[in-house]
Parts: structure tokens; sequence; C-alpha cells
């Protein structure tokens, strides 16, 4: 009985590997699209971009016009390296400080909308995963990676 339970679970072990990849692409996909588009949406009106970091996002320490061109660009920048995946920890350690300081910057507007604050938490959550596992098969930074190791061989 032991043995069918190990050889089963040895089954699921190798479909998870298998998928795990693609997993990884899901998340960094996900995760790409939200701040993509929401720097996208800051770029295309920067009117009231400059308004929104200058009377309602509280960014500390930075002048109001540098927090929006920082943080415009580093979401729709760390997006595009997250979708192809170069870089794909410091892209992924960028976009959850960006996080952090948008939860911290407007935290008076979004206290009041748990929903809010529950996409917030699970934008950092998958940002930590990319931050903590193995670079994956779906990513330039896993090629790149294996080129080198044949070179340096």
């Amino acid at each position: 009985m032991i043995n069918w339970i190990r050889i089963g679970w040895n089954t699921v072990e190798r479909w998870l590997d298998r998928l795990a990849p693609v997993v990884d692409l899901v998340v960094r996909l996900y995760v790409a699209k939200i701040f993509f588009m929401s720097g996208l949406n800051k770029f295309q009106d920067w009117e009231t971009t400059l308004y929104l970091f200058q009377e309602e996002y509280h960014v500390p320490l930075l002048p109001p016009e540098v927090a929006a061109v920082m943080g415009t660009s580093g979401e729709i920048g760390f997006s595009v390296l997250l979708v192809i995946g170069l870089f794909t920890r410091f892209a992924a350690a960028g976009l959850f400080l960006l996080n952090i300081v948008a939860v911290v910057s407007y935290y008076d507007a979004l206290k009041d909308s748990p929903a809010a604050l529950q996409d917030h938490l699970e934008w950092g959550i998958f940002l930590a995963v990319l931050l903590t596992y193995q670079v994956r098969q779906l990513s330039l930074d896993y090629w790149i990676a294996r080129r080198h190791s044949r070179v340096d061989q």
C-alpha cells in the first residue's frame, strides 16, 4: 500500500514539475498586466497623474513630479521585464517596492476599500513568490543562464 502511495505521489510531483514553468509564466503575465496598465493610464493622462501625485498620493521623501515619473516608468519598465522574463527578480523587487509605496502613500483612500487592499496584498504575495523562486524555463533569464553555464564548461 505504501509503495502505491509513493508511486502515485511521484507521478503527481512529475506533473507539478512540468507545470511549474507555465504557472510561473502565468503569474508573471498576470502581475505585469496590472502594473503595465496602471503605468500606461498614468502616462496617457499625465496632467491628471501629476495632480494625483501632488494632491492625493503622498509619496514620502520625493517631490511629486519625481515620484510620478519614477512610479510610471517603474510600472511600465518592470512589467515589460517580467513579461519577457529578463532580470525577473530585479523587476519583481521593483514592483514589490512600488506596491508597498502605493499602499503607504494612499492608505487613507485604500483603507475604506477592503477589496483594493486585498488586491495589493495579492500582488505583493505573487511578487514575493517571483522573488524567491528559481528562474523557470519560460524566461530569458533561464536561457541566458543556461547558455552562460555552457560557455563556462
